[in-house]
């Protein structure tokens, strides 16, 4: 009978709790203590656990890596394939691996999905079929959407042009001999963030240099209109005083155009006194 792996775990709340937010961790605990018949248990069960699809924690652990050369390897190859490898491999090398069950077999599908994501965001029909060795469009979109409503992957399908827009997708587990790649990978990021990022100091400090020259001749602008109104105002008073004058004089002609002939006629007018 083979013993049941999720009693013990199950029983305390606290568990279950953090089981959900990290699933492969009570498999990690329970590999510690698994002997024989109950270890390959646990490998059958954690490939069909829901939530779980990264297995790389399970397979450093001692009691997992000594299946390698033993005589139940294939369970040990059937734990490598769901972590790092597709459903092609799977019907390649069906004969050194464990059978798979129906549940086992559609994650390993939907695994085999997100390695196709990783290389390109856009996944034609056809590649697809191939890849997971499915007939015809209808199952595979069927397929489609159960990654989707699983939160595995994001996207859309495209049907009038036969493909599968990705958005998203979980990340897999990474071999080791891949590090240096992704090391290098990431190195390459940080040198382009790098150099984009003396780019635009380098734009910043232009348009800093820019905006000085702009403000300061914005200020000698501003001072020269103010100059040319104060200028504008002195002339404008002294027009102001000269065409009071101006006026001024126009009034003194009108009301006395010739003082001279006022008096003359006084003196007329006296001296014509004195001869009466």
């Amino acid at each position: 009978m083979t013993p049941d792996l999720n009693l013990e775990f199950e029983n305390s709340p606290h568990q279950q709790q953090y089981s959900a937010q990290n699933p492969i961790e009570q498999y990690v605990l329970l590999s510690k203590t698994a002997r024989g018949a109950a270890c390959l248990e646990l490998i059958k069960q954690v490939l069909e656990a829901p939530g779980v699809y990264v297995f790389g924690e399970l397979l450093v652990l001692p009691r997992i890596a000594e299946l390698e050369t033993g005589p139940n390897a294939s369970y040990y190859n059937t734990l490598k394939l769901f972590a790092y490898g597709t459903y092609r491999e799977y019907l390649a090398n069906e004969n050194q691996l464990i059978p798979l069950t129906p549940v086992m077999r559609k994650k390993l599908q939907h695994l085999t999905i997100v390695s196709l994501a990783i290389k390109t965001k856009c996944i034609p029909y056809k590649e697809l079929l191939e890849e997971l060795d499915i007939k015809n469009v209808r199952d595979l979109e069927d397929l489609i959407i159960e990654a989707i409503y699983g939160d595995i992957i994001h996207g859309k399908l495209d049907q009038k042009n036969k493909q599968l827009e990705v958005d998203y997708a979980i990340g897999r587990d990474i071999r080791t001999g891949n590090i240096a790649e992704i090391v290098g990978t990431l190195q390459e990021w940080c040198d382009s963030c790098e150099t984009v990022l003396a780019c635009l100091e380098n734009q910043i400090d232009r348009a800093n240099s820019e905006k000085q020259k702009r403000l300061k001749h914005k200020d000698a602008i501003d001072t020269e209109i103010a100059n040319l109104k104060k200028l504008i105002k002195v002339q404008a008073g002294n027009d102001s005083d000269e065409a009071m004058a101006i006026e001024s004089g126009r009034e003194m002609s009108v009301g006395n155009p010739d003082p001279r002939k006022k008096s003359t006629k006084s003196k007329s007018l006296k001296v014509s006194g004195r001869k009466d």
